[in-house]
């Protein structure tokens, strides 16, 4: 069976499936369509929840930043993995507890203003259509080269499989899909994986064999450390950034884990309290599994791809070469005209052009892997960047039907005598699907012009979320006297601080600057730390200059720290 045939069939038989769950799990009621009835099992829960962080950014990005950067790119790991923790243990109980569909829900409701909704509303938008940006890059590299359509076009039809489910199903569709998702991508990662591990150490655990010999006696690390000096790349175990901007990316990303609406509404949709801590254990366990072995795809495709490329001749190059090419992902310019790949650590010597996003992609491709194993991967990919954008696009229609629509604009219009009674639950599903709809639309538009990479985009979304979200869900968990002109004074400073600083320096906005004109030496994608001090500093400050929360929301704050169901 050729590599094609294989792609278009199990990439058809994984959408097949995902569009008979959509159907299957059709919802009629808001509280189906924004937190799946409250009935989903926690295991199902668990690996919902894991499909939904493990992003495009993880399964196709994360490995291939750590393939380029080495040492630096242990930053991803270390952040996502210690966030979700952070997550599970300090927030989702309580926010569980408190027993709303949105964090803007939470936000509104702790701090007793719709001003407070208003900003969450805002923080949440920005925050979801940065992170499904990277997304639907994803969705488009896989289109591009697997099934050989623009990029652009991949991204198109990414955006209709996305909304079909996500507009049918709500969450509960989303839920059941992403369980599925989850099986798909999981062992789509790990079968080359496991393949790569027995064909470069004989060893058939990747977390073992990207530590262990290779068939020529000298340990991986070793060789490819070698290769990198002999190339004129910085060693690969030794790492580039300062550390003060590892420190603050790590810290931004495991902050903004935290405040992330897309993972937190997730522990919103089991029974009790009890399960929604026992879903965060099941999902840290999924989750496990993929980020144990980025760090060892990493060193496979690195050491693949230079003993493949590396000085060799272009007419020589197999046909995956070429097939990446034809996406302009992969560039060759023969500088000097020699017919011969100078793949080199020197900017003006070398030849040779990779997208990072192509890495995992083009693995097994390098390492000659069967078709099937190409086609499962594509597969995998596919469905760790829908599950992660339909989580996304339901944050942002929840957020403008639940929260803007019926908590704010219908309530002003039946005041104002406008409308003689409030938004219907049947009017409030209408807005949600509709708003999907042109959600969809704009994170089409983000998906073809990403501000970077999808790892740095993602990154990128989790500063904003720890700039926002996350000051203002602890104090307002496990600090009574925080009031609503200190979180919304916070949120403000801290979104602000966050999307200028990154608009500065990804865009070119306010007279733009490089590396050097970095605060402190910290980069766009960890200056969401010191947004988030900022948001603390004027929360607390501003809390005590003001006037104390009234006696109902301290007790309904004491209430939220026993979350004992």
């Amino acid at each position: 069976m050729t590599l094609q045939l294989s792609i278009w069939i199990i990439i058809g038989l994984t959408f097949a499936l995902y569009i008979g769950i959509a159907i299957w799990s059709k919802t009629n009621s808001t509280s189906e369509f924004y937190i799946a009835g409250k009935g989903v099992n926690p295991v199902a829960n668990g690996m919902a929840t894991a499909a939904d962080w493990m992003s495009a950014a993880s399964f196709i990005s994360m490995a291939g930043i750590i393939s380029f950067v080495g040492y630096d790119g242990s930053v991803y790991l270390m952040g996502w993995t210690g966030g979700y923790v952070l997550l599970a243990l300090l927030l989702a109980p309580y926010l569980r507890k408190f027993g709303k569909f949105t964090v803007p829900d939470f936000i509104g409701d702790r701090y007793y203003s719709n001003t407070a909704r208003t900003v969450a509303i805002f923080c949440a938008l920005v925050v979801s259509f940065t992170y499904v940006a990277g997304q639907m890059r994803g969705v488009g590299i896989v289109f591009s080269r697997y099934l050989e359509v623009d990029i652009n076009n991949g991204v198109f039809i990414g955006m209709g499989i996305v909304l079909f489910y996500a507009i049918l199903g709500g969450m509960k569709g989303i839920t059941y899909t992403q369980v599925a998702q989850y099986c798909v991508l999981i062992f789509a990662f790990m079968v080359p994986a496991i393949f790569l591990s027995i064909q470069m150490t004989g060893n058939p655990i990747p977390q073992l064999g990207f530590g262990s010999e290779t068939q020529d006696g000298v340990y991986l690390l070793d060789k490819l450390n070698g290769l990198h000096k002999e190339l004129g790349f910085s060693e690969y175990t030794s790492g580039e950034k300062s550390k003060i901007d590892v420190f603050f990316i790590t810290a931004a990303l495991m902050i903004g884990t935290a405040g992330l609406p897309h993972v937190i509404v997730r522990f919103f949709t089991v029974k009790k309290v009890s399960d929604a801590r026992k879903s965060a254990g099941w999902a840290l366990l999924f989750i496990a599994i993929l980020y144990t072995t980025a760090p060892a795809i990493a060193v496979f495709a690195r050491t693949n791809l230079i003993e493949t490329v590396s000085n060799k001749n272009y007419s020589d190059m197999p046909s995956w070469f070429k097939k990446w090419e034809e996406t302009e992902l992969l560039k060759f310019n023969d500088k000097n005209e020699d017919g011969i790949i100078q793949y080199l650590g020197d900017e003006k010597l070398n030849e040779l052009t990779i997208d990072k996003d192509i890495m995992v992609m083009a693995n097994p491709e390098i390492a000659q892997l069967p078709n099937w194993v190409i086609a499962l991967l594509a597969a995998g990919a596919l469905a760790a960047a829908l599950s992660t954008a339909a989580g996304l696009l339901l944050v942002i229609s929840s957020s403008i039907s639940h929260d803007l629509i019926k908590k704010i604009i219908s309530p002003k219009l039946v005041r104002r005598k406008i409308l003689k009674e409030d938004i219907s639950e049947k009017g409030e599903l209408i807005a949600a699907r509709i708003s999907a709809f042109f959600a969809v639309l704009l994170a089409g538009y983000f998906g073809i012009n990403p501000p970077d990479f999808v790892a740095a985009t993602v990154a990128l979304a989790f500063g904003l979320a720890a700039a926002s979200f996350f000051p203002a869900i602890v104090l307002g968990i496990f600090y009574k006297r925080m009031n609503k002109e200190g979180a919304i004074s916070g949120m403000i400073i801290g979104i602000s601080s966050m999307l200028y600083y990154m608009l500065k320096f990804k865009f070119g906005w306010f007279g733009g600057g490089n590396q050097e004109d970095w605060f402190i030496g910290v980069s766009p994608e960890g200056f969401g730390t010191i947004a988030m001090i900022l948001n603390f500093f004027v929360s607390i400050l501003v809390s005590s200059l003001t006037k104390e929360p009234p006696n109902q929301i301290k007790k309904l704050v004491e209430n939220l720290r026993i979350p004992d169901e």
